[in-house]
């Protein structure tokens, strides 16, 4: 037996670091996944890999909402229209734009969505 490793903590336990007081849960050690396990495969596809490629040369690495430079991995390509909402537009390069990490979670979150095709339509 042994004390908890918590600071301060005087209860003793027989294995593990932390007592059940100071323990994570089941609920905190479930990593939150903010991405669709759905469109997985899709996202580990050449076919995304290579538009991926295309949107940050064709935007020379700048986020096209706030116009920093984004380094490589942080550049995050995003789909103006869902792809759980339109699948036939994934692959679209005018329904994608490439943001850095902060501006992608303002985008994703948005409640009012631009018309990507608006010209088209009218």
């Amino acid at each position: 037996m042994k004390y908890c490793d918590f600071n301060g903590c005087t209860s003793k336990i027989e294995r593990g670091r932390y007592c059940e007081d100071h323990g994570r849960s089941d609920k905190d050690r479930k990593k939150k996944n903010i991405y669709h396990n759905t469109n997985k495969s899709f996202y580990n596809s050449s076919a995304w890999k290579s538009m991926r490629q295309f949107i940050y040369e064709r935007e020379r690495g700048c986020c096209q909402r706030c116009g920093k430079f984004v380094f490589g991995k942080q550049a995050q390509v995003h789909h103006i229209v869902p792809v759980k909402t339109n699948h036939l537009l994934k692959l679209e390069p005018r329904n994608l734009k490439l943001l850095c990490p902060p501006c992608h979670s303002i985008e994703e979150n948005l409640d009012d969505k631009e018309n990507v095709f608006s010209n088209y339509f009218s």
